[in-house]
């Protein structure tokens, strides 16, 4: 990595959903969700694992694999109901606040959506992404 601040533009949420909406599939969607992942001051491993030791996060070193993306995104479309996936990441040196993650998902009903967005963003953040905690 090499602690460039990318700077990339979020994404409207807005627009996202009214590109959804205007797709013929919406006709069978009754339900989207998003996800917004973000910079956060605690530690991941205080978070997860209960471990403290003290230390707090100042910033991010973030990077992912694009053909693992994909391939989390297809694999996600094969789940039953859902009819719509869009994901944005950022990329580079990352502060506080800032947006790491964008997922919207679009289905027919809410356990499918739920299962769907669970499972992709498990994927993205366990397969395709590198975290760096900037302590």
């Amino acid at each position: 990595m090499n602690n460039e601040k990318i700077n990339k533009q979020s994404p409207s949420i807005d627009e996202w959903l009214k590109e959804a909406k205007a797709d013929p599939a919406a006709l069978q969607e009754g339900m989207f969700l998003v996800h917004n992942g973000v910079v956060r001051q605690t530690p991941k491993a205080k978070v997860r694992q209960g471990i403290d030791d003290g230390s707090m996060v100042k910033g991010m070193e973030f990077s992912y694999d694009a053909a693992k993306v994909d391939a989390a995104i297809a694999e996600t479309y094969k789940m039953e109901g859902i009819f719509h996936v869009r994901v944005w990441l950022n990329e580079g040196q990352l502060e506080l606040g800032d947006d790491i993650m964008y997922v919207l998902i679009g289905g027919d009903i809410r356990p499918h959506v739920i299962d769907a967005l669970q499972f992709l963003v498990e994927k993205i953040k366990s397969e395709c992404v590198t975290e760096i905690e900037q302590k």
